[in-house]
């Protein structure tokens, strides 16, 4: 690495100089040179002493030793650099723009990647991190302007979102689109988009925002879209259809979306738009057409098998192993419900005033609550209780146990049996988004923010990390390592900052541990030696109460 001067001449007969922080490397037997940096317009003081830097990288004790030379503890350099050149390779860079905003949204996802919490933590972060060094972030900032800036997010979400697409498609335009929703409670009533509705995380009496999250063919995130808590999934899917239609000019497209979803109102909305669908039946509608004989229970089996009505084709199977899930899970109620009429009997013997009423509603109680009212019962025999198993019942509830059908309007000649049932499978990547990035490693939740900007443009900012962390995980896969203990290692790699009288710095990177670089080769990711020290000041407005601060 070595700083290179180009001189070039202009029509007014000046002479200008282009500098440049610039290495060299060997690739298919020849020798290349790229451009880490451009310093034409750095301090020639900032210049000088990376100069100083690279001339003593062999042995930096040398520079303690110069006068009016200072090394000291930088920031943390590995996982940041890292970050920044996985997001470039995933289009985020080109996405988001360098300019000040796109800047700031880049650390935004950065900092959701490397520590989640909210916009303040998130300036706490950079104060550790060489974010604006690696960044390129010249104006310093605080969590106000990180608010502003999900502002921004939220109203270029659009083009954002496009700029991807094309330089993620810009050789193929996918022909097929993963689609589900899922719901995100909120802590508070103030959120613009928070109402009451279907609360998938259990939480009762919490207002919640619903979120789509549309996936191409390979399962990376296209688009993102936040709606209010009360909305029903089917209302959700008119939008994506827009959006791969007009949005992102695709053709002959097949979306794919789970039994709840796609529904006859969608089915026409695709059909209008000349798509494809490949979604499953609920079992009461399996029910149906096996009592009108369309389908015959003995279809269903561990090999796909395949059945057509009105140009609809149906993929059915039988999972073995749901199957088999869902007789242990019979047979642990029953055991459980059993347990419980002992206990009750067992107490009703050993206290006489105790009524057979209260034991018999507890019991009965349960058996609601385990659902197993069908084929479960409880009766009275003086002062004890029997369970009663109805095995023609059971035997019934049992009757459709691992057995699914896929429905496609896909002509054969478009997709084979097999293809249809994998289409429909691959939507486990999206419930693999929604996991990681609402509480997993990502951390969607909880929600820091109010206004609906703000909301759509936290939602944005997990999505856009999720990419990262996409490539990352396939990256080291090989290695053992999850993404979080892979980014904490190289967290662990600070620079030091090299500072000569006079102010001018630089940032001196070390060589990395065996265990760091193994993750940056696996990420084909390579280090600079030297970085500018930009000095930018990331200020935070609010303190730390008395009781967190260090004694």
């Amino acid at each position: 690495m070595h700083i290179a001067r180009a001189h070039w001449p202009s029509a007014n007969g000046k002479t200008y100089e282009s500098i440049y922080l610039r290495e060299s490397f060997r690739q298919d037997g020849k020798v290349k040179k790229r451009d880490i940096a451009k310093l034409t317009h750095c301090d020639p003081a900032e210049i000088a002493a990376i100069e100083l830097a690279l001339h003593h990288k062999g042995d930096l004790a040398v520079l303690g030793s110069l006068d009016h030379v200072r090394v000291e503890e930088g920031a943390s350099v590995g996982a940041v650099w890292l970050a920044a050149a996985v997001a470039t390779r995933v289009g985020l860079v080109q996405a988001l723009g360098t300019d000040v905003a796109g800047q700031l949204a880049l650390w935004q996802v950065i900092a959701r990647l490397l520590d989640q919490g909210s916009r303040l933590s998130a300036v706490r972060l950079a104060q550790t991190q060489a974010a604006c060094d690696v960044l390129g972030i010249r104006h310093g900032f605080s969590e106000n302007d990180l608010y502003d800036n999900l502002t921004w997010l939220s109203q270029h979400q659009e083009q954002i979102e496009q700029r991807l697409f094309a330089a993620r498609h810009a050789q193929r335009t996918p022909t097929l689109f993963l689609y589900d929703v899922t719901s995100s409670y909120l802590e508070g009533d103030d959120n613009a988009l928070g109402a009451y509705g279907y609360n998938r995380d259990g939480k009762k009496g919490k207002k919640q925002i619903v979120i789509g999250l549309l996936c191409d063919d390979e399962g990376a995130p296209v688009s993102t879209e936040v709606f209010r808590g009360n909305t029903q999934d089917p209302k959700t899917f008119g939008t994506q259809v827009r959006k791969a239609k007009e949005r992102f000019g695709c053709e002959r497209v097949t979306f794919v979306g789970d039994r709840g979803m796609i529904k006859s109102g969608q089915i026409t909305e695709l059909a209008d738009a000349g798509f494809h669908y490949i979604t499953a039946i609920t079992k009461p509608q399996i029910e149906t057409m096996l009592s009108r004989g369309v389908l015959q229970l003995a279809l269903f089996d561990d090999t796909l098998c395949e059945v057509e009505e009105a140009d609809v084709r149906y993929v059915l199977r039988r999972n073995p192993v749901r199957a088999q899930e869902l007789a242990d899970s019979r047979t642990g109620k029953q055991t459980a419900l059993a347990g419980l009429v002992q206990e009750r009997n067992v107490y009703l013997a050993d206290h006489a005033r105790a009524t057979v009423q209260a034991a018999d509603k507890k019991v009965r109680a349960k058996i609601a609550r385990l659902n197993t009212s069908t084929w479960l019962r409880v009766e009275r025999a003086g002062r004890s209780l029997q369970l009663v198993v109805d095995e023609d019942a059971r035997t019934e509830a049992a009757r459709l146990d691992g057995c699914y059908a896929i429905k496609t309007d896909l002509p054969a000649t478009a997709a084979s049996t097999q293809v249809v049932h994998d289409r429909y499978h691959d939507l486990t990547e999206v419930e693999r988004a929604f996991r990681t990035s609402k509480t997993a490693h990502l951390e969607m939740r909880p929600v820091w923010v109010r206004t609906e900007d703000h909301t759509r443009g936290h939602v944005l900012v997990v999505m856009l990390a999720y990419l990262i962390r996409r490539e990352l995980s396939r990256a080291w896969a090989a290695l053992n390592v999850t993404v979080e203990e892979g980014l904490a290692q190289l967290a662990t790699l600070c620079s030091m900052t090299v500072t000569v009288e006079g102010g001018a710095s630089c940032l001196r990177i070390p060589v990395p541990r065996e265990t760091s670089r193994a993750l940056l080769n696996a990420a084909a990711v390579r280090l600079p030696e030297v970085l500018p020290h930009l000095g930018t000041r990331v200020v935070t407005h609010r303190s730390l109460p008395p009781r967190r601060q260090l004694s």
